[in-house]
């Protein structure tokens, strides 16, 4: 079965810049890839994303082409640095700009393009807030969609303040970090194949129209 998992990256620094996140996905790439799954990594910041919270907000934006390689893959993986305690502002504009999906339900049964992809999320800083970054992450695409495996996060958090981060930190030695890792791309993985031989049978519309009727 043929898959794949696409990662963004939303990082603040443009290429060529050395960016830790994108060390951090490298070694997840790696454990796809062990799992015969093919993967693409995009730096968000390197394309001229528009603010908003549609699927096209025009005049050039080019989230529409960032969002057909979305649609195309079985996974999506967030990768964020932390900045302030929290995500960073790229991966806050990217969770925004996926509401738009909420508006594409299909004809058949109202179903969103992200029903049955499988989500994750991956986080490094050197200062504390990889958990609240990785809920409101996970929050924000379960609510657009996407499915949430067990396990669905792995992050890198060196010691508090100003410190070296995940590649002078030799991140990639850390047991924790590398045990939630391999947790999360197993999961992943055997959740998309799961839904991709038994997807979602959810009528959207119909239950949409039931809770009318429940709130009238």
């Amino acid at each position: 079965m043929k898959m794949k998992a696409l990662f963004l990256n939303c990082t603040l620094k443009k290429s060529p810049e050395t960016s830790n996140t994108e060390a951090f996905i490298k070694n997840a790439e790696k454990i796809f890839k062990d799992l015969d799954v093919e993967t693409e990594s995009i730096r968000v910041v390197d394309h001229d994303v528009s603010f908003g919270n549609t699927s096209d907000e025009g005049n050039g934006d080019d989230w529409p082409n960032i969002l057909k390689k979305v649609k195309a893959a079985d996974m999506l993986i967030i990768a964020s640095p932390i900045w302030r305690g929290d995500r960073s502002s790229v991966a806050k504009m990217v969770n925004e700009r996926f509401d738009g999906i909420m508006e594409e339900g299909n004809d058949k049964n109202g179903q969103y393009p992200t029903y049955n992809k499988v989500a994750g999320v991956l986080i490094d800083g050197n200062e504390d807030g990889a958990k609240k970054a990785i809920s409101s992450i996970l929050f924000d695409l379960s609510e657009q969609g996407f499915s949430i495996p067990v396990n669905a996060f792995s992050y890198y958090v060196g010691k508090a303040g100003p410190g070296p981060s995940y590649i002078k930190a030799d991140g990639d030695k850390h047991e924790f970090t590398n045990n939630s890792l391999l947790l999360m791309v197993h999961n992943m993985v055997h959740l998309a194949k799961t839904l991709k031989e038994n997807p979602y049978p959810t009528n959207v519309k119909k239950l949409e129209e039931k809770a009318k009727e429940m709130s009238e």
